[in-house]
């Protein structure tokens, strides 16, 4: 008998239950009344952002009120001038997730909204503003729309993991999987050796697949869109980029020459290939004989015009190389380091087997490895 009570209890709570998620099937929106008033940023507000992480704007309002005097949710929506908001161009929650009546915006979101405006980099350009309240459903626009204006960061808020080079002009071609891959050398900064044909177009894309999106140079400027840029001379560059300031900087590569430190002179130089490779083939090396021995010391000297049309010679070395190496010498012995002019310092040394030989050297300026050289004898003088 206490059994069947028991479950007939149990079948009761079951139907009461039933019965209640029935009359409540719908979920009731609770009304909420539209924001008033705005606060900040006062109506016509300019603001000149900066690249700094911490660099912020206040965004606060009069509170809303919900039917049932609970917690009212709010999203700052922000639109082209002109546009009603019946389509924003971005729509983001207040802080506390939606929570609080007001919003602390960055500086590189506010770059990011005002690029989807069609404001471009380091120009001026005003959007429109308001808040939106509910309790998680039906949202109602503020009663007040405010205006501000922004001038966007030279650069870019969402830089890309990797940039490529493509286009006709590009050792590639307009084979986009072919597109030449810059390195990066810095947050935000990228650099490639690379080989421009003048009067032909090329830009920089952030993948080498599907529709990227697309950057272009101009007047040492780094902007977005679908423009090419050209060069006027054919020739070798390394090409810098700086998606932090948004410029790009083009030094063109006229040599490469293997400097002899014993006999302060050049004896060859390098011909560049292709995919930042120079290279010299069969070329021969003698060291140079000293009372206490033969002298196998040797940098790279790379001559190049800068974008002011100067010439410039940067030289290749190491910092902390003594010895000759060996067939036991680590990958990083030939790694590449800038150094200084000087006739011995940041010397490299070749290994024993060069002296009297012929040797391939390659000078390797490429973005998957870091900046290396190869010397391979092929054969005796």
């Amino acid at each position: 008998m206490k059994s069947i009570l028991v479950k007939l209890t149990i079948l009761a709570s079951f139907l009461v239950a039933f019965a209640g998620c029935n009359e409540d099937d719908e979920l009731k929106d609770t009304k909420v009344t539209a924001v008033k008033m705005l606060y900040e940023p006062s109506n016509g507000k300019s603001v000149v952002l900066q690249s700094s992480a911490s660099a912020t704007v206040y965004f606060e309002w009069e509170p809303a009120k919900a039917e049932d005097s609970g917690m009212v949710l709010y999203e700052v929506a922000f639109d082209k001038e002109g546009g009603d908001f019946s389509s924003p161009i971005y729509r983001m929650a207040s802080d506390n997730n939606g929570g609080y009546n007001h919003a602390t915006i960055s500086h590189k979101q506010l770059n990011k909204i005002a690029g989807m405006a069609g404001v471009e980099s380091a120009a001026t350009g005003k959007l429109i503003w308001t808040v939106f309240s509910s309790k998680g459903i039906n949202d109602v626009a503020a009663a007040e729309t405010r205006v501000i204006e922004i001038t966007r960061l030279a650069g870019f808020a969402d830089v890309p993991v990797d940039v490529y080079v493509t286009g006709e002009a590009s050792e590639g071609g307009t084979d986009l999987s072919k597109a030449s891959i810059m390195k990066s050398i810095a947050a935000g900064e990228f650099e490639v050796y690379t080989k421009l044909t003048a009067g032909k177009s090329y830009n920089f894309t952030d993948a080498k697949v599907g529709t990227p999106r697309k950057f272009y140079s101009e007047n040492g400027l780094l902007k977005e869109g679908t423009t090419n840029s050209t060069v006027a001379k054919t020739g070798v560059y390394r090409i810098k980029l700086d998606f932090n300031v948004g410029s790009t900087v083009y030094t063109e590569v006229t040599d490469m020459q293997l400097f002899f430190c014993p006999t302060n002179s050049f004896l060859f130089s390098l011909p560049y290939l292709a995919n930042g490779e120079w290279k010299a083939t069969s070329k021969p090396i003698t060291f140079k004989q000293e009372g206490w021995g033969r002298d196998e010391r040797y940098k790279i000297k790379m001559t190049t015009i800068n974008s002011a049309g100067e010439t410039v010679e940067e030289w290749w070395g190491t910092p902390n190389t003594d010895s000759r190496p060996n067939s036991s010498s680590p990958a990083s012995y030939y790694y590449l380091y800038p150094v200084d002019n000087s006739q011995w310092n940041g010397k490299f040394k070749f290994a024993g087997e060069m002296d009297m030989a012929l040797v391939d050297m390659s000078v390797l300026l490429q973005a998957e490895n870091p900046y290396t050289h190869s010397i391979v004898k092929v054969g005796n003088q």
